[in-house]
Parts: structure tokens; sequence; C-alpha cells
């Protein structure tokens, strides 16, 4: 039965192996919830989208889902929002996880739309992610993110102080996260960052400045540590 359920789960990660010591009483529990999982899954059935394989988590909502594409064997966790309120909306490659409590949102302004959001093959996050489009965002394959990781590819202007902030509007660059990247909990990403592939960003770390490939980065705000070499 293991050794069954472990063919079928290679299909999403190959290199998937159970470890020795798991139990029976796991193992069963873990099938019915990625039965379930797929179960809900077959919601996107009643947006005109060909499931793929998705897992969903309870209480997963989309808004403007004609613009959100998506791949094979996506997971959904609990309470998840995907808004592809945008221009161009929502991109999720193959075998992407995003964790539970998290919002994927491109703008929520109806008078000044964002852009857009992709993220790429093989892609996971943990819990309570945002990711905000206003400007852009797009995240590399092969990348691993932490929980509580937020990017907000946009920034309020300030300059002029007879003016209320929220009259003078905002500013638009974008985040691009390379491919094969390390983002540990809690890291912020601020507008117009990008970030170099295979580069590890430090728990905690506010990054407001772009750093090259292979960056070891942490701090606040984010300063270069070291280069993998």
């Amino acid at each position: 039965m293991k050794n069954l359920i472990q063919k079928v789960i290679r299909r999403r990660n190959p290199d998937f192996s159970f470890d020795p010591a798991l139990g029976n009483a796991a193992l069963c529990s873990f099938i019915w919830t990625q039965c379930w999982g797929l179960l809900r899954g077959l919601k996107l059935l009643f947006l005109f989208k060909n499931p793929k394989m998705a897992m969903f988590g309870k209480r997963v909502s989309f808004f403007n889902s004609p613009k959100i594409t998506f791949g094979r064997f996506l997971k959904v966790s609990n309470d998840v929002h995907i808004s592809a309120l945008g221009k161009h909306g929502v991109w999720m490659g193959d075998n992407v996880s995003i964790g539970a409590f998290s919002r994927v949102v491109v703008s929520t302004s109806f008078n000044h739309l964002g852009e857009f959001i992709k993220i790429g093959n093989n892609v996971g996050m943990g819990e309570y992610a945002y990711l905000g489009g206003a400007g852009g965002l797009e995240i590399g394959d092969d990348s691993i993110i932490g929980q509580y990781f937020s990017c907000h590819p946009e920034n309020h202007i300030a300059s002029d102080l007879s003016i209320g902030i929220r009259h003078q509007g905002v500013s638009r660059k974008g985040i691009k996260i390379g491919k094969n990247c390390w983002i540990g909990s809690k890291v912020t990403i601020l507008d117009g960052v990008q970030i170099g592939d295979g580069s590890i960003i430090a728990a905690g770390a506010v990054v407001n400045k772009s750093f090259p490939e292979n960056s070891i980065i942490g701090g606040v705000p984010a300063k270069l540590l070291k280069t993998r070499i």
C-alpha cells in the first residue's frame, strides 16, 4: 500500500520517499486528506477549468477566475484567496504549493488595476504569505519560501506635505525573484527589487534593494552577508 501511494506522489515529486518510521495510522490520515483535496479541486470544473489534479483545502476562494492560469498538481491549503483583478492576472506553473491563510492579490483597486503575478514551476511557500502584484511580481522556478512571506510591488508617493499621502498616488516598478531561491520565514520584499538566481534570504529580512545571483542576504534593511561559491 505504501509503495503504491509513493508511486502516485512521485508523479508530482519524483524525489519523494516515505520515511521508514511512518506509521499506518498517519499514512491513512494522509491518504484521506489528499483524497478530499482532490475532490475539492473538482470545484474548478464549475469555473470551466481543467482541475489538472489540483488539491484544495477548505474555504479556498477565487476572484476574476478567467484570468487565473495554473499548471498540473496545484496544491492550495485552507483559507487561501487568489484574486486576479489586474491587467494580466495570475499565472502559476506546475507543482505550485501555497500555504494556508495566504493571499495572492494582483490589485484591490478598480480605478488603477495592477499588472500580474507569475509563480514558476515547483514553487512552494508556507502559511500566511501575501503576494501583491500591483507593479508585477515574478517568482522563479524551484524556489522555496517560508511562512509569513510578503511582497509589495508598489509604493505610496509622499513628497507633497500639503496633500494627504493617500491622495498622492503610487509608484510601481515590480519585483522579480530568480530561480532556485531559498527565502526564510517573515521576509518582506519591497518594490523595485530583483533577486538573482540561487540566492538565499535570511528569516526576518526586509529587502529594499536588488542583489545578484547566489547572494546570501539578511538584516533590516537587508545587506549582502556572503556569496555562494
